[in-house]
């Protein structure tokens, strides 16, 4: 689908049938809006073109394989952590080397120390951007990328602490569709996550036969022998924690009834390998999964003053961040409304398409957490959604407001 058919198919929807053909703009930012670059001149004053790029191609090569098979994972950049030459980040989506380091000196416009810097980028340039102008950037809208560690699948069996007087409980598995239904055979990364206590080639004899395979044969791509371990727990806990890429897919069986498609995620295997370690070995915990860059994103731990306390288990938790002046006037009960723009870089946030029409409908969250910024000791809250609207004039979602359920007070 070229471009010129993906808008058209966008403003084809319900969300938008209301808006008048010179108002389909939901992709422009009025000027007023747009964000200053003046902040950081440098940035795209020296991207030039590096030379020497064929020296580095191999470097960004790996890392992405290695975010994609959970080697590696991204995480926020704090006050507190440093920019290190030799290390991998992320700015506005783009992968870049920080290389080298420069002396530091007075910046005259800053009125202080900062240093030149050497940044290969993935496509192809570089820049010599200030180490402080790189720094807010990957705050702002970056992340860290951590050092590569192995992750051998082996280790899984390992951990289960099994002895010659342990007996097996189960087996957790993957599995992959072998069905010719287009919208199926064209989803790259699809999966089904499951547990059995039965083996499972007998379990899934009858594949065709059952929605839950999707009424057709399917693949065991990988399978795990557990034991001493509430298995059924374990593998509720990972489809929680995939919950974001579930796919949401309608089956008819073969008496014709339709039925909701359970325990499918499009996530690369690698990632649910790496997943079923950390869970294994408790680290899951520092974890979360980032659709958009398909990695691990870590979480610094919290303290005791920031864990939540309100429990959310079969819940649709929407995370938003949100300027604390804003912040502060949810929580005196004088904002009722959060407002979010529906733009290209959205739409599957904040909206899902049906199988049965193909139309596009607003996702229903029942509580958002909101945090104050991006630093490790922020304020936050948990409040409940009682609805959720469009706005076709301003082109924005609006999340009605209800209970304060939980608040952290930084």
């Amino acid at each position: 689908m070229n471009i010129d058919e993906e808008l058209k198919s966008i403003f084809s929807d319900p969300l938008l049938e209301h808006i008048e053909q010179e108002d389909l703009s939901l992709f422009d930012v009025p000027e007023t809006l747009k964000k200053s670059t003046k902040d950081n001149p440098d940035y795209i004053a020296q991207r030039t073109l590096c030379e020497n790029f064929h020296d580095y191609e191999d470097g960004f090569k790996k890392v992405h394989q290695e975010l994609k098979s959970g080697k590696r994972n991204i995480k926020k950049l704090t006050k507190s952590r440093a920019l290190q030459a030799g290390s991998y980040y992320i700015t506005g989506g783009v992968l870049l080397f920080l290389e080298q380091i420069g002396e530091w000196e007075i910046n005259n416009k800053r009125k202080k120390k900062d240093a030149r810097t050497r940044c290969i980028y993935e496509n192809g340039t570089e820049s010599d951007i200030y180490l402080d102008t790189l720094r807010k950037s990957i705050t702002t809208d970056g992340y860290v990328v951590t050092e590569s560690t192995e992750s051998d699948e082996a280790f899984l069996q390992s951990q289960f602490g099994v002895t010659s007087d342990d007996i097996q409980d189960g087996w957790i598995y993957v599995l992959s569709s072998l069905s010719e239904n287009p919208e199926i055979k064209s989803q790259k990364n699809l999966y089904k996550i499951g547990f059995s206590t039965t083996p499972v080639e007998e379990r899934i004899k009858n594949a065709q036969n059952d929605a839950t395979y999707l009424m057709d044969k399917v693949k065991i791509e990988a399978s795990w022998k557990t034991f001493n371990m509430n298995t059924q727990k374990f593998e509720n806990l990972i489809h929680q924690f995939f919950s974001a890429v579930q796919f949401n897919f309608l089956i008819e069986d073969k008496s014709g009834v339709k039925k909701k498609a359970r325990e499918w995620y499009v996530v690369p295997m690698d990632i649910i390998e790496t997943v079923i370690n950390r869970f294994i070995d408790k680290s899951i915990v520092h974890y979360r999964y980032n659709p958009s860059l398909e990695s691990l994103e870590y979480i610094e731990p919290a303290n005791e003053n920031t864990k939540p306390k309100f429990d959310t288990t079969g819940l649709k938790v929407l995370t938003l961040n949100i300027k604390k002046i804003y912040f502060d006037e949810i929580i005196a009960g004088n904002k009722d409304i959060e407002f979010r723009e529906l733009k290209q870089t959205t739409l599957n946030r904040y909206t899902w398409i049906s199988n049965e029409d193909g139309k596009r409908y607003l996702k229903k969250y029942d509580v958002i957490r909101f945090y104050v910024g991006y630093n490790r000791d922020r304020a936050s809250a948990l409040v409940e959604v009682i609805d959720t609207t469009y706005n076709s004039d301003s082109r924005f979602v609006e999340y009605h407001l209800g209970r304060v359920l939980e608040k952290n007070m930084i």
